[in-house]
């Protein structure tokens, strides 16, 4: 039997705020992840949720759910990053 688990996640305060299906609400700064903090409100609005994480299609950003659990909000600095 599948059941759909449901996920909301939205920007507000210059956080990015979620709640998972167990309870679980967590939210995090967009300072630190330079794709966040380059884009604009309504690009940030448009967060793509599933099974795995969140993703932002409009900035070719993805974020795990484990790795937010464990702190990682994309913070880091990854490779590919513009100079």
């Amino acid at each position: 039997m599948n059941t759909l688990i449901k996920r909301k996640a939205f920007f507000a305060d210059n956080k990015i705020h979620v709640a998972l299906p167990d309870g679980t609400d967590l939210s995090f700064p967009i300072a630190g992840n330079w794709r966040l903090e380059g884009a604009t409100p309504d690009q940030l609005c448009n967060i793509e949720v599933d099974e795995d994480g969140l993703r932002w299609p409009d900035i070719d950003e993805d974020l795990s759910f484990e790795g937010l659990l464990r702190g990682d909000h994309g913070q880091y600095v990854k490779v590919g990053r513009p100079s």
